[in-house]
């Protein structure tokens, strides 16, 4: 019996169901139960909360959420060995897990939602997690379908998430997360805690969507830190060449002079310029 319910140790479930984990699929597998339930406790309040997780694998943090009192699981699992797994989690918790056998970068959860707001939780795989978050940024209309983002990453990723300007990390993806949302590492797991350990260090990231960002077209936006930070070490008026718009313009709307660089202006400069870029665009 396991230290959150009366299911079996995980390490069992993945002897059962011979559920290596495999490179391909990016898994690796968490088995300490206390940090799947610190994971689910990150997005709190559970009660009565829609969780969707990606890749859940042997149901490690799927047990947490449950046991935990979430309201309802979708969970979405690309490795079809894992489904008998989570069957047998599904029937420990009647009607309040759903199992998806699909591909998350596919699957779109609206359907099964009902138009009510859910909670994303997911020790995300490794090869796909960036590109998930980037989906998730990127949904139109905003605000979004979820009202809240519990995710792990390596620390590097979480890093760049996380970060403003003058802070090493800042980039393209930091401009986007923290444009969009309000974001926070909220603590790191060692490679010792999985299986197969990974060779780095994974934080759990917390993003909450901005009811409303500063307005501008996301497009642009994207555009304007693609090439500031594409020669991030060049100076603005070399970098934003490439939009066949006149940097210093950009610059000035930013309130900045172009002989900076990208890595030393807020999200809130690059918001401005995304704005001006557009109307230089309506004027050409």
């Amino acid at each position: 019996m396991s230290a959150i319910d009366d299911l079996p140790p995980l390490r069992e479930i993945i002897r059962q169901h011979a559920l290596s984990a495999r490179k391909s699929l990016g898994q690796n597998f968490l088995l300490d139960l206390n940090l799947t339930a610190r994971i689910a406790r990150a997005a709190a309040p559970l009660e009565d909360a829609t969780i969707i997780e990606i890749g859940p694998g042997p149901g490690g943090l799927t047990r947490a959420l449950l046991a935990l009192g979430a309201g309802r699981v979708i969970a979405i699992e690309h490795d079809e060995r894992a489904i008998p797994a989570l069957q047998d989690i599904s029937a420990r918790y009647p009607g309040r897990l759903d199992i998806v056998h699909g591909d998350a970068m596919t699957f779109d959860p609206r359907p099964l939602l009902g138009g009510a707001r859910a909670k994303i939780v997911a020790n995300l795989p490794y090869n796909i997690g960036t590109q998930l978050l980037i989906g998730w940024l990127t949904l139109e209309p905003w605000p979004p379908w979820y009202e809240m983002m519990v995710l792990m990453f390596q620390r590097e990723v979480a890093e760049r998430i996380v970060a403003r300007e003058n802070d090493e990390a800042y980039g393209r993806l930091g401009v986007l997360a923290n444009w969009r949302a309000e974001t926070k590492i909220l603590f790191d797991i060692s490679p010792s805690a999985f299986v197969p350990p990974p060779k780095v260090t994974s934080s759990v990231v917390r993003l909450v969507p901005r009811a409303a960002p500063e307005p501008c077209d996301r497009r642009l936006l994207e555009q304007v830190a693609a090439a500031a930070f594409g020669q991030r070490r060049k100076m603005l008026r070399q970098s934003l060449k490439s939009l066949q718009a006149d940097p210093a313009r950009l610059a000035q709307a930013a309130g900045v002079d172009a002989t900076r660089r990208a890595e030393t202006i807020p999200v809130s400069g690059f918001v401005a310029m995304a704005r001006e870029l557009a109307d230089i665009r309506r004027e050409g």
